[in-house]
């Protein structure tokens, strides 16, 4: 099972920012069971998120010749207490990529007030990838269209990676 934490990319600029958004429902699978009384969304959830959404921007701005691993973060603030039935807007910004690594930030607003930031998040890049593989995954999880980064027309919005 592949645990999504952004619902759709709703803009990316190759080398500059991506922004996505996630909708915290009640009956996500990482709430079941795991809260007694008051679920919260888990500060984790929120860095997964935000590592995978800013992921992809590293991905798409070297043409899907490489594959991008969190491998630091740092100056992260995560909500205390936020309960489920919240739609994040998450905003990253490539801030340097090279060769092997990349360097990022991220924030994440929930009505226009900041919830949650990481002001520093390092990629280390592995060359040993499948380019076509990693352009079929991100139409997928995205909903943009690899080549021209717009969203998919109806017509070809089925099937999967």
């Amino acid at each position: 099972m592949r645990f999504l934490y952004y619902d759709r990319v709703d803009l990316i600029e190759k080398g500059r920012v991506i922004k996505g958004i996630k909708t915290f429902t009640l009956s996500e699978e990482f709430l079941r069971g795991h809260f007694g009384r008051r679920a919260v969304v888990p500060g984790a959830i929120f860095v997964e998120a935000m590592a995978q959404l800013i992921g992809w921007l590293v991905v798409c701005t070297h043409d899907f010749r490489l594959s991008a691993i969190m491998s630091l973060v740092g100056g992260v603030k995560l909500p205390a207490g936020l309960r489920p039935g919240f739609t994040a807007e998450m905003e990253g910004e490539l801030v340097s990529t090279s060769k092997t690594d990349s360097l990022g930030r991220v924030k994440v607003t929930v009505d226009g007030e900041e919830v949650a930031s990481m002001e520093r998040i390092i990629f280390s890049h592995f060359h040993d990838v499948d380019p076509a593989g990693l352009r079929r995954l991100f139409t997928y999880y995205s909903g943009l269209d690899a080549d021209t980064l717009r969203p998919l027309s109806l017509r070809r919005a089925g099937g999967g990676p």
